[in-house]
């Protein structure tokens, strides 16, 4: 009788599917921009990703022996997590720092606050921003073939200090600089398209994000507004397709309501126009998306549907003596 009414963490999602196997699911889908990573950048790439996701594991598997829980490294969720962070590394990014993102992301976003359904932020995506934060200098160094050069978004932020032109059908394929896994729009596209197809993911967030950011970059862009080859390589370039799809889709720190999918959407597109566009950084996606999960509760509340019948409580009247 005492198992009857026990709930299973959460993410909760209906359908046959287990958490294991939306992971693998995921897992698989980033396999074309993880091998493209290797393909590009060489045996560093490949290093980077085997340990993000080796150390994810083990450190997961560590902390619950010691804290006396169950271990659950078998749902997949560290071994995604340390894929993703290694995604969003340079190739060239010291392995002994990114031990300590993988720690991060797995015990200070995740372990720490409940584990797997309880992290109020992408765990993978936390841990790149602390390590901008923490080792800068490190996280923009993006070597290809030997040579140190700017990122196309670099080259492209109104503003910037990078000069030179960029090729949009290089940027298309993946043959630019920048992170292991967000350089291929090829790539990543077919990696959405099977999780589309396969229904892990609903084409409202990445669809919504995308559009409003396409709007507000063709409109508004200093310098570059209706300018529709300049949208075109701001959307190809940088971390936006790899966001898009595979981690603002996150299920635990996603809104779970229709309506709330389409506002997140909104918000995500219009932080990430002003944090590329006025910030201090080239990219913004990865600030904008850890911004927007702390919204998430909110935007919740305010679009979760009202029972049938529901009627707002009316408010008393003050009482007076």
């Amino acid at each position: 009788m005492s198992n009857i009414f026990k709930v299973s963490e959460s993410p909760h999602v209906r359908g046959k599917r287990s958490t294991q196997s939306i992971m693998i699911e995921v897992f698989i889908a980033l396999m074309p921009g993880a091998i493209f990573g290797i393909y590009n950048f060489g045996v560093n790439a490949l290093i980077r990703l085997l340990v993000g996701v080796g150390v994810c594991i083990a450190v997961e598997a560590i902390y619950q022996a010691a804290m006396k829980k169950k271990v659950t490294v078998s749902d997949m969720s560290a071994a995604l997590t340390g894929l993703l962070l290694a995604m969003n590394l340079p190739a060239e990014f010291p392995i002994w720092m990114e031990v300590v993102g993988c720690a991060f992301a797995i015990i200070v976003v995740k372990q720490l606050f409940g584990g797997l359904g309880q992290n109020f932020m992408n765990p993978a995506l936390a841990a790149r921003c602390f390590l901008m934060l923490a080792y800068t200098a490190q996280m923009t160094n993006y070597v290809i073939d030997g040579v140190s050069s700017p990122t196309p978004l670099a080259i492209l932020k109104p503003g910037g200090e990078a000069e030179g032109v960029v090729n949009l059908w290089d940027m298309f394929t993946g043959n630019i600089n920048g992170v292991i896994g967000e350089t291929s729009v090829i790539c990543l596209m077919a990696g959405a398209t099977y999780l589309l197809i396969r229904r892990i993911i609903s084409p409202r967030i990445p669809f919504i994000y995308i559009a409003t950011f396409a709007a507000f970059t063709f409109l508004l862009t200093p310098g570059h507004n209706f300018d529709f080859i300049y949208l075109l390589e701001e959307i190809c370039g940088g971390g936006l397709i790899l966001g898009a799809f595979f981690m603002a889709t996150d299920y635990v720190t996603s809104p779970t309501t229709p309506k709330g999918r389409l506002l997140y959407g909104v918000v995500l597109g219009v932080i990430t126009f002003i944090f590329r566009m006025f910030g201090g950084s080239p990219e913004g996606v990865s600030y904008a998306i850890i911004f927007s999960n702390l919204l998430v509760p909110f935007i919740e509340k305010a679009t979760t549907p009202k029972p049938f019948g529901w009627e707002k409580p009316a408010k008393k009247e003050a009482r007076h003596e």
